[in-house]
């Protein structure tokens, strides 16, 4: 089992930045790939950005290249998203999962956080 649990969120104004955590218990860490989904009123949940169990690789949705950088630091069990150049549309409640292989898909994740509320403001 791996608990992950977010925190980080908040209410923020476009154009601004934020960064989201996530902390994990439970089972090694560092042997899985990790990933951060988000999920908007009324959508379902949409892939983000998701990272290797070593750092060699990171994959972005379209929607958020350039703006948002996932890092992870193993030695804290702790994975990031670091979100600048915020849009209104970036409002959603935003998830950490952990995955045995790096994925964009939701099945590929056994394991998930709670969430975190981030919402952007025009």
């Amino acid at each position: 089992q791996v608990q992950l649990v977010e925190s980080g969120g908040g209410l923020v104004q476009a154009g601004g930045s934020l960064r989201v955590s996530c902390v994990a218990s439970g089972r090694t860490f560092s042997r899985f790939a990790m990933g951060w989904f988000r999920q908007a009123p009324g959508k379902e949940r949409e892939f983000v950005a998701a990272i290797t169990t070593s750092s060699w690789h990171t994959d972005y949705a379209d929607s958020v290249k350039g703006r948002f950088t996932i890092s992870r630091d193993n030695a804290k069990n702790t994975v990031s998203l670091q979100m600048n150049s915020l849009k209104p549309e970036d409002t959603a409640v935003y998830y950490c999962a952990a995955s045995s292989v790096i994925a964009s898909i939701m099945s590929a994740y056994a394991y998930w956080g709670q969430g975190t509320q981030v919402t952007v403001s025009s």
